[in-house]
């Protein structure tokens, strides 16, 4: 306790003298105000007329797309150009600007110089000289020729146009009020897919005048080995492949696709496209991808998608056509509305991706299985893995889900360290699990009368015929909930995205007669993702993914692995004396006594005791009553 003020100002000049004393040999300069020349975007038409792009994508060797750009100018003076930098469906700025290269502009014929924003590198300022009509733009943009570049988008067989990656747009407007028309040079013999539509002569396909921001909605799949296919309600699956016995499919296969669009239009009751085009890749050699677009998707699976349908090796890719139809609605069509931005600069906000995302991943599980995509069987299986792997997360102890929505800008997908702890995308899984838990509280509130279903339809099924975006807020989902069954929704996300749990809700399976339960062995799920990842995940019961080859690839932040000391990135040299393999490692774990493991870290090496007797824990859900219940009801064809 200070006695006096006398003492209070002796305590106080002493703390703060040392300050002084460096305030007397250090210079302080002064901050110069900070403003970027980019023109914020007005919704108002593009003066200068329609941009004329010519893209040529013959380079499949080197894989180099170059591009000409002209754009028409309505006076002389600055002009700002930019290069896409926040890309609808990444939720996050991942504009590939270090690939645009050897940019010039000229203007009658003469260069005009450039120079990038510095607060802004997306964007390139010129000055139009007087007497200028048009300004050209000539650049090239190398895509990755490696994987460690970025994801590779050509290939010999196919390629991959993403429309933000070989244009410019002119700042100041929103992107739907600038006009373009884009021509692009296909190798010989290739066709392409997209949801433009064009005049094909020889190699080259002029497509339609659309506005700058439909065009970046409308990306390309093209390649050597090409098949279209009807699915109905101008519904057209476009098939690329490695090989051409990958387009072959049996009758059957085609149905259930088919069955997914007619499945899709019952639950909506509107389609939000005048047509709607499924770009598939089926190939390990161009980069992976699902990304939705309004009126079309792209989408890579492993070979073996049609070939493989049969053993359930091509099982864990059957989820990403329904949930990138599902996006046409969810996303797309509705979008929160700080979520939709007027032009590609104006920074995201992703707060509401459990409603964008999240939904879409329940209805793209409940789609699969109405279609025949997946079995019912299967679906629950899928339920089980995704219920046990978030109760994985423990991060949620201290990180709400709402805050994950977050991590596509904080984390730009790179891999963790201990991402039980750190928490990931969860708002796509643990959405699911919430939306899942809301259907069955509706259901039990109208006695089996009514579902999620209805807010499907009330929702996103609104305006038929409207391929523009509807925005929302959180207040707009708690209304039209309320309307179809009179609930806490506010204190429900309340307790469910906005603060920390600890577990999964699971009252969708616990209100619609399941429950989850653990067994010694793994489900279809579990079983198709420990063979397509060659692992063996026991992340649900001693803590650790452990690779066939031994390579530790997640510890679950707190569980007997984490305790013992193994960390990802470590490989497991031997167990009990034995030579490290899968089966070695399972049947340690089932001994259900203390294990001892060589491991090596980096250079190092270490013996350990992982002291775990719980056994081998895989997931399944288990039926807890007679008759059917609201998931079950949930799961059944609409058509």
């Amino acid at each position: 306790m200070i006695r006096s003020l006398a003492a209070a100002f002796c305590l106080s000049t002493a703390i703060a003298s040392p300050l002084f004393a460096q305030d007397a040999i250090r210079s302080k300069p002064t901050a110069l105000p900070v403003d970027t020349a980019v023109p914020v975007p007005k919704d108002t038409p593009y003066p200068g007329g329609t941009i004329r792009l010519e893209v040529d994508a013959t380079d499949t060797s080197q894989r180099i797309f170059r591009v000409k750009e002209t754009i028409p100018v309505a006076a002389a003076g600055p002009l700002t150009l930019m290069m896409p930098q926040w890309l609808p469906g990444n939720h996050a700025p991942r504009g590939a600007i270090e690939k645009l290269t050897g940019l010039t502009f000229t203007a009658n014929g003469q260069p005009v110089a450039w120079k990038r924003d510095p607060l802004n590198v997306y964007a390139f300022q010129i000055d139009v000289p007087q007497g200028a009509t048009q300004v050209v733009a000539q650049f090239q943009f190398l895509s990755a020729t490696a994987g460690n570049q970025g994801r590779v988008v050509v290939t010999p067989k196919m390629l991959n146009i993403q429309w933000e990656s070989v244009s410019l747009y002119p700042a100041g407007y929103y992107t739907r009020q600038i006009p373009i028309q884009p021509t692009v040079t296909y190798p010989a013999g290739w066709q392409a897919a997209t949801a433009l539509r064009g005049t094909k002569t020889g190699n080259v396909v002029a497509y339609e005048t659309i506005d700058y921001e439909a065009l970046q909605d409308s990306p390309v799949f093209a390649g050597r080995y090409f098949k279209p296919v009807d699915l109905g309600s101008n519904v057209t699956l476009n098939i690329v492949a490695d090989d051409a016995d990958e387009l072959e499919f049996k009758p059957d296969q085609i149905a259930k696709h088919r069955k997914l669009v007619a499945e899709a239009g019952a639950l909506f009751g509107a389609w939000h496209f005048n047509h709607y085009d499924f770009l598939l890749a089926i190939t390990d050699e161009m980069g992976g991808i699902g990304l939705e677009h309004h009126r079309s998707s792209e989408n890579q699976v492993e070979p073996g998608y049609f070939k493989k349908w049969d053993s359930g090796d091509a099982l864990l890719d059957r989820n990403l056509l329904p949930h990138e139809f599902t996006h046409s609605w969810d996303g797309k069509f509705r979008r929160p509305d700080l979520l939709w931005t007027p032009d590609f600069n104006v920074p995201m906000q992703d707060n509401l991706l459990w409603v964008y995302e999240g939904q879409t991943q329940f209805w793209g599980y409940v789609l699969g299985a109405r279609s025949g995509m997946f079995s019912k069987a299967e679906t629950l299986d899928a339920y089980a893995q995704i219920a046990a792997k978030l109760d994985t997360a423990v991060g949620r102890q201290w990180r709400p889900m709402e805050d994950t929505t977050h991590d596509p800008i904080i984390s730009a997908r790179r891999p963790k360290g201990w991402a039980s702890w750190q928490r990931s995308e969860d708002y796509y899984n643990e959405g699911l699990m919430i939306w899942l838990e809301a259907d069955a509280i509706i259901a039990r509130a109208t006695r089996g009368k009514k579902g999620l279903d209805d807010f499907a339809k009330t929702f996103f099924g609104i305006n038929p015929g409207d391929w523009g975006q509807v925005v929302y807020n959180r207040g707009d989902v708690i209304r039209t909930l309320n309307d179809i069954a009179p609930y806490d929704w506010a204190g429900f996300f309340q307790k469910y995205v906005d603060s920390p749990t600890r577990e999964t809700p699971k009252g969708g399976f616990i209100l619609g007669g399941y429950k989850l339960v653990y067994g010694d062995t793994p489900n279809a799920i579990t079983k198709a993702s420990e063979g397509a990842n060659k692992m063996v995940d026991q992340s649900f019961g001693i803590g650790a993914i452990v690779k066939n080859d031994g390579e530790i690839s997640g510890v679950t932040w707190d569980s007997a692995a984490f305790k013992a000391g193994l960390a990802v990135g470590s490989r497991i040299l031997a167990v009990n004396g034995d030579e490290f393999s899968g089966d070695v490692w399972k049947a340690a774990i089932s001994a259900k006594t203390p294990i001892q493991i060589i491991l090596k870290q980096d250079k190092y090496y270490r013996t350990l005791t992982l002291d775990y007797s719980g056994g081998l824990r895989y997931p399944r859900l288990e039926k807890t009553g007679e008759g059917e219940g609201s998931l079950d009801r949930l799961l059944k064809p609409r058509t």
